[in-house]
């Protein structure tokens, strides 16, 4: 296997790994709040997570270079107070996964929250527990399958993302070009072995996280 090739699917997994553990911190917390919470704009919030999912790939890499792009809202107020840009960087592909997969992961992990038995909830009440103590040593240990089904979701779908990587951090070789990058740099330049033997690799990988998901979800069921 050649280095290029590897140093993508090492990049990939590094982005991927750290994408799934910035989607655990923010992912559990979200989902809780969509599945047990009652505030105003729930729904608001439901859709703007979920967003990314049925918006194109591209419209999202859009959304992000105007919100953290050198000129960006956010972007161009970090790189006047430092002079540095997230865009065209390896962490700028984790944020682009990071988005993309949210979704997943949030889904997945509010619909194991909401199967939790009410009444155990009660209960813990009723004992006098806080609902922190409550969330951390009934509910989520009542949903943990599902949670980490929707986190190797949430992994699989930040190790393909393309379009979003694609526009926030560009196709530089051996610094931002992700595995997926590198397939549709080789497909377009005629390396046929190089495309299929990184098709095949990555298919393997994703068809083993899926398996795995699938296992968790049927014993959540």
């Amino acid at each position: 296997m050649e280095s290029s090739t590897l140093f993508s699917l090492r990049l990939s997994l590094q982005v991927a790994a750290v994408a799934t553990i910035l989607i655990f911190a923010a992912g559990v917390p979200i989902a809780y709040l969509l599945a047990r919470g009652v505030f105003r704009g729930r729904e608001v919030v439901d859709v703007l997570i979920t967003l990314p999912l049925v918006l194109p790939p591209t419209v999202t890499g859009y959304l992000l270079i105007v919100l953290l792009g050198r000129n960006g809202i956010i972007g161009g107020t970090l790189y006047r107070w430092t002079g540095w840009s997230i865009m065209f960087t390896w962490q700028a592909a984790v944020i682009a996964s990071f988005v993309v997969a949210l979704p997943l992961m949030v889904k997945t992990a509010r619909a194991a929250i909401e199967t939790v038995d009410r009444n155990l909830i009660d209960a813990s009440a009723t004992l006098g527990h806080s609902e922190l103590w409550t969330v951390v040593r009934v509910t989520l240990p009542l949903a943990q399958r599902g949670i980490v089904a929707g986190l190797v979701l949430a992994f699989a779908r930040a190790l393909g993302e393309f379009g979003a990587t694609l526009m926030l951090a560009g196709n530089i070789p051996g610094r931002t070009d992700t595995m997926p990058i590198a397939m549709y740099a080789a497909a377009a330049s005629g390396d046929r072995s190089g495309a299929n033997v990184m098709v095949l690799l990555f298919t393997a990988i994703s068809g083993a996280c899926l398996y795995a998901a699938n296992r968790l979800g049927r014993r959540t069921a």
